[in-house]
């Protein structure tokens, strides 16, 4: 696939709840089909997409889409938008059966997987996080006396407290 098209799979990639999503109407243009086609042949198979694969945006998130999206501002459509994870999108390619969303589809997973990698590739390792944490507690001990008190009293509280000598009768 040509650069430029890669390119415009990666734009219309986004991040909705806190997921990686790409919206029906994105998918629909790629794949060369009618969203309402798109949407209804995920309508017919509804038992293939459960939530973590595709879930129609709230009223605030298309709203907050729209404005950011100069691109959101032309469609005028009357339903909330439908946004499909990588699964879901996954999915689709077995209820679109063209060329085109088969060639379209492999592209998609090709760039989640991209994505993915860079992600993993940019992640401090938990030795790096250690080692950090080390370098700031030893700057801490040695440049500033006060910070230090206040750690070690913080420490001293989240200690659990000695038991106490038990006074008077106690019935177990």
């Amino acid at each position: 696939m040509e650069e430029s098209k890669v390119m415009l799979i990666q734009d219309l990639i986004y991040e909705i709840r806190g997921q990686k999503v790409m919206l029906d109407s994105d998918l629909a243009g790629l794949y060369g089909v009618d969203i309402k086609r798109l949407n209804e042949s995920v309508k017919r198979n509804m038992k293939r997409f459960p939530p973590e694969f595709m879930f129609q945006l709230s009223n605030d998130e298309w709203v907050n889409q729209r404005s950011q999206f100069a691109t959101f501002r032309k469609d005028t459509r009357k339903y909330k938008p439908y946004a499909f994870t990588e699964h879901g999108i996954l999915m689709l390619s077995s209820i679109l059966n063209s060329d085109t969303a088969i060639e379209i589809n492999i592209e998609i997973m090709k760039i989640f997987v991209q994505l993915r990698q860079y992600i993993l590739s940019q992640g401090g390792t938990s030795e790096q996080i250690a080692e950090l944490r080390k370098l700031l507690m030893l700057y801490i001990e040695t440049n500033d006396k006060r910070v230090n008190d206040i750690i070690i009293a913080l420490n001293n509280l989240i200690e659990k407290p000695k038991e106490s000598k038990r006074i008077g009768f106690y019935i177990d």
